[in-house]
């Protein structure tokens, strides 16, 4: 007996309606379609990975390059993945986008530079940021809490690591402001961003060489692995993606995070209640659902296949792209018990929010402090926020990889002195 087709037709990919909600198009591509042939927006055309079981093995086969040269897309094509900007900017050779055995010397080579110890010991600052922004606005009794919070939050806390001067740290965020505007859009405001970002970068990297500090940049400077040092160009791409794949995932991640606690009332008073015993070990376990529930990072990047291979029992030919659904997979029933449902003690929880195998984010710990301290802080500090207006009236930024609010405008009873 032939298949019998779907009930319900192929939801569309890409509009404003699926970016709003996206979850009930990747849950039919997981029962249908899991490995997913499409044309995106760009018109670059690329594999959907959907399920967990996939998506887990797709980001550890090293048959799967991260190097943008083994795309077989025209040249055309080959401009439209990756970050704008980045090639004619001599930014490539970041661990986005190689693969072994260049992979592995410059990730031993930054994470002596990027440590735990440096994450935890950063941990007061990200303390004193946090509560310096929420000074700004909680008097007000109302804040947009992406603009006010979530997105200079992370940009200031990485400025500091990477020992980015507190004078030009304005600068970064007009930068990274105009990535994030523009990310979903033309591609020639981000690569403008990004070439005044490698300029700066260049000067930075020489003053660093000339009086080093206790900092991330002169930590990429002086790390060497057999007498192998970075090259100007390697630091300064390593200094660019940490900043680039820094920032907006942990933007994200705050204001997914708090737009999930304050659409489940339920679920932000029991962690309100933990909080207020002092009891952390609830926002551990809550902070690692968010990103399941709704993560910052919608789809891994760019994978290219360096030879034909199977993936769910689709024939994927050499040169093809690869894109990796997060999203899909951490809500893959085959994997998560109820995963429609945010239940933030949930305790086996792998989700792919970070990715798996070699690429697995080197800041991960850094970003799970931000995200950590910034939503305790704002329960703690507003303990009564919630959303000011109708939720359907909220808009996502556009975009490919990185999913996130373009605004979260809250009410609160405001601060007295």
């Amino acid at each position: 007996m032939p298949d019998q087709p779907p009930a319900t037709p192929m939801p569309e990919l890409f509009t404003w309606e699926f970016a709003t909600d996206p979850y009930p198009a990747y849950a039919w591509l997981r029962e249908h379609s899991p490995v997913h042939r499409t044309v995106l927006p760009s018109g670059v055309e690329a594999w959907l990975v959907t399920r967990y079981a996939d998506a887990r093995q797709a980001l550890a086969d090293q048959r799967l390059s991260k190097n943008p040269a083994h795309h077989a897309g025209s040249a055309h094509a080959k401009g439209r993945t990756g970050i704008p900007g980045e090639r004619k900017a001599e930014l490539m050779t970041h661990l986005l986008n190689i693969d072994p055995p260049d992979h592995t010397r410059l990730r031993r080579l930054v994470s002596k530079a990027f440590t735990p110890r440096t994450v935890a010991e950063f941990a007061p600052r990200v303390r004193e940021l946090t509560d310096g922004l929420i000074d700004r606005f909680a008097a007000q009794g109302s804040a947009d809490l992406i603009h006010d919070f979530a997105f200079p939050l992370p940009i200031y806390a990485i400025c500091d690591l990477l020992g980015v001067p507190r004078e030009d740290q304005d600068d970064f965020r007009d930068w990274a402001g105009m990535m994030i505007r523009h990310g979903g859009g033309p591609r020639g405001g981000v690569a403008r961003s990004v070439k005044k970002m490698r300029a700066y970068l260049a000067e930075l990297i020489h003053r660093k060489r000339e009086a080093p500090g206790d900092d991330l940049i002169s930590g990429l400077i002086r790390a060497s692995d057999h007498g192998e040092h970075l090259t100007e160009n390697e630091a300064a791409a390593m200094a660019f993606i940490l900043l680039f794949a820094g920032f907006e995932t942990t933007v994200n991640l705050i204001g997914n995070g708090m737009y999930a606690l304050l659409r489940h009332p339920e679920q932000r008073e029991r962690l309100q209640r933990a909080l207020a015993r002092g009891d952390e070990r609830l926002l551990a376990t809550g902070v690692e659902e968010l990103l399941r529930y709704d993560g910052p990072v919608e789809l891994a990047t760019w994978r290219y296949a360096t030879e034909p291979l199977t993936l769910g029992g689709r024939d994927i030919a050499a040169g093809d792209p690869v894109l990796v659904v997060l999203a899909a997979a951490d809500r893959d029933p085959e994997r998560f018990g109820d995963p429609d449902t945010l239940d933030l003690a949930r305790r086996d929880n792998q989700h792919l929010g970070y990715g798996h195998g070699i690429h697995y984010c080197l800041g991960a710990p850094l970003a799970r402090l931000e995200g950590q301290t910034a939503i305790a802080t704002l329960l703690r500090r507003l303990p009564d926020v919630r959303l000011a207006g109708d939720p359907d009236d909220l808009r996502w930024r556009g975009g490919l990889i990185m999913r996130g609010l373009r605004t979260l405008p809250v009410e609160f009873a405001a601060e007295t002195k």
